[in-house]
């Protein structure tokens, strides 16, 4: 028995990539894709943990300084998240090349 053809959508374009991608191949390109989102992890995290370290040793200058880092790291982070998909939904409009 044979499958009917697939719907074809207007504007719709399936996913070039294979659906057997393992979680490592589709990290690694998503971090290609926008290594800003990474990096901003990073620094919030980072910004984070020390914050709350300096805050156990009673440190509160250093503490509410790393936690407004934090905060500048987040928005960061979210910002390269918008402008990725931005940048994917131009790609997308863009068509194929």
């Amino acid at each position: 028995m044979a499958l009917p053809d697939s719907p074809v959508i207007e504007g719709f374009t399936p996913s070039t990539y294979k659906d057997d991608e393992g979680f490592k191949n589709k990290f690694l390109r998503k971090i290609q894709e926008n290594p800003f989102v990474p990096i901003g992890c990073l620094a919030t995290a980072g910004a984070l943990t020390y914050g709350l370290i300096s805050f156990k040793q009673g440190n509160t200058q250093r503490s509410q300084m790393l936690m407004r880092t934090r905060i500048i790291a987040q928005g960061f982070t979210v910002a390269a998240i918008m402008v990725g998909v931005v940048m994917a939904a131009m790609k997308s409009r863009a068509g194929p090349q």
